[in-house]
């Protein structure tokens, strides 16, 4: 599990005990794992810090919240792409090794000039 600082500005109105230890109830765990997710988004403690005054001003804030998660999730759609870009790459890549080792296909590389190869 990732580790949110226990921050004013991230975890507003936490209750403490006698010996100014911090006690978190369900909400407050909730929105723990709700920045852990943010955090995962790739929302940095300022955004996070921006994200959660918009929560505490209440409904009115929703539109403002709705466009920070959507351009969120468009960078994290734009990465996605790009990770299974990257993983159909090895595969081919993976692929063209398992026939040259087999012996279905000539090696040939873009490092080596053709007159290297062996």
């Amino acid at each position: 599990m990732a580790v949110v600082h226990c921050n004013e500005g991230l975890i507003p109105n936490v209750k403490r005990d006698k010996n100014n230890r911090r006690i978190f109830n369900e909400r407050d765990v909730a929105w723990i794992k709700s920045l852990i997710c943010l955090k995962n988004c790739g929302m940095g403690i300022q955004e996070m810090k921006e994200y959660t005054k918009l929560c505490l001003q209440g409904a009115a804030t929703i539109p403002e919240r709705k466009a920070i998660l959507n351009k969120k999730r468009a960078t994290l759609e734009e990465n996605i792409a790009n990770l299974k870009s990257s993983i159909e790459y090895i595969d081919n890549k993976q692929n063209f090794y398992d026939e040259v080792l087999a012996g279905k296909r000539e090696y040939v590389s873009n490092l080596i000039p053709c007159s290297c190869q062996n």
